[in-house]
């Protein structure tokens, strides 16, 4: 599904700035996400996805806006999640799920206090409410996170110091924000931003994707961060705010409706049928889609300037709604599902898009659309291998094309003024 917002309001010409807000989704939804970006990226001529103006990734959403923000193309990042091909760094899906043991140990080694005060509680107030202060009392033997998150920072922090890369906001071309959230306050930090710049890049997507329940917060500085989307779906605010002209925005969960077409899986006449994991799956994706409306409404107000557009499955896509949100066997195949859902929204609007595109020196290609052969997996052949010197030397040669690029504001209103 494909939500369009043109400007309402047009200024001058635009001068190309496009950001990109990519929201969480768990291993899944990141999959979903690299398959629409690579579906953008070969189905829109003049698209750099590497050389935007600024980028925000929230959880799943801040591994690929920080590796984009880096440089690392979706062909690259498919070579690493989906193939395996890639000669730069072995991605290995059990980094993710390794049993959290030092956790485990830290909260168990609490019992004997825990028993013992409760105990003493009992024997001194014999006729106070004991039992149920049982709970509220041992909670705090109960392990914060079930797997480590520790091997996604060591990960990361590989890829992003190779390869001219860094591991640095501060030292990256564009813009790069990653949100997490501070436990003790509930408010919404933006490493990337003045004060939280410091922060390794890997570190700050290790909080950013901390879900509670499944991973432990991550502490940095004393504040303990969790997952970025408990505050909002996709923070595609932090990319408007700096004066962009085209916003692209990316947010792989949606409620499932059945009424809309959408089949459930065999014997499940009812989502309640499904047991717990299918209720709260969907009441999850319903409170965030819902908030992800109200934002957007919210933004064609305040930014009534920048063209808007973000991409999401269809309700009636049951591939998406009904895969196991942590399981990494499926990733390549709901990569290709995006890549291929993609194109066809893109397909689908092509004629309420053409004109929004061609504002920012944008055209979307013909032959990809109209390929019904088009796969992810073309174009993912491996890479010839450059050296730290060739990596660097081609990053500083890029900029100043960019830089010469950026020096003809006649060009972008050449591409998107009107044919006569």
């Amino acid at each position: 599904m494909l939500v369009l917002q043109p400007a309402r309001k047009r200024r001058q010409a635009s001068q190309g700035r496009i950001g990109l807000a990519i929201a969480g989704g768990g291993p899944i939804g990141g999959m979903y996400e690299l398959g629409a970006l690579r579906a953008l990226d070969v189905a829109i001529e003049g698209l750099d996805l590497t050389r935007l103006e600024v980028y925000v990734g929230v959880s799943s959403g801040a591994f690929l806006a920080a590796g984009l923000a880096n440089r690392l193309d979706t062909a690259e990042m498919c070579r690493i999640f989906i193939t395996g091909d890639s000669d730069q760094v072995k991605f290995r899906p059990e980094i993710f799920l390794r049993p959290a043991f030092l956790e485990y140990f830290r909260r168990a080694s609490a019992l004997p206090g825990l028993a013992f005060d409760w105990w003493k509680g009992v024997f001194t107030d014999p006729t106070g409410s004991h039992l149920s202060e049982l709970i509220s009392r041992f909670g705090g033997a109960i392990p914060t996170g079930l797997f480590d998150n520790r091997g996604i920072e060591r990960f990361l922090r590989q890829v992003f110091t190779i390869r001219g890369r860094s591991n640095d906001f501060r030292e990256l071309a564009s813009k790069l924000y990653v949100v997490a959230v501070d436990l003790d306050s509930g408010e919404a930090v933006r490493f990337g931003s003045a004060g939280w710049d410091d922060v390794s890049i890997s570190r700050a997507v290790q909080a950013s994707s901390a879900l509670p329940g499944l991973y432990s917060p991550v502490d940095i500085r004393g504040h303990h961060f969790v997952d970025g989307a408990l505050r909002r779906t996709m923070h595609a605010s932090v990319v408007l705010d700096h004066g962009i002209d085209l916003m692209l925005g990316i947010n792989p969960f949606v409620p499932f409706n059945a009424s809309r077409g959408g089949r459930p899986p065999e014997g499940m006449d009812k989502l309640a049928h499904g047991g717990l994991p299918v209720v709260l799956s969907q009441t999850f994706r319903t409170l965030l889609q819902s908030r992800m409306q109200v934002g957007l409404a919210k933004y064609a107000q305040q930014y009534p300037d920048t063209d808007q557009v973000v991409f999401e499955p269809n309700e009636d896509d049951g591939e998406m709604f009904f895969t196991n949100v942590f399981s990494y066997s499926s990733r390549q195949r709901v990569c290709e599902h995006a890549f291929r859902s993609t194109l066809a929204d893109l397909r689908k609007r092509r004629e309420q898009l053409d004109p929004v595109l061609a504002r920012h020196g944008l055209r979307l290609r013909a032959e990809v659309l109209d390929d019904p052969t088009a796969s992810l997996m073309d174009g993912l052949g491996l890479a010839p291998t450059p050296t730290e010197t060739t990596a660097r030397l081609r990053r500083a040669l890029d900029d100043v094309d960019a830089l010469v690029r950026s020096r003809r504001p006649n060009r972008r209103r050449r591409l998107a003024a009107p044919r006569k």
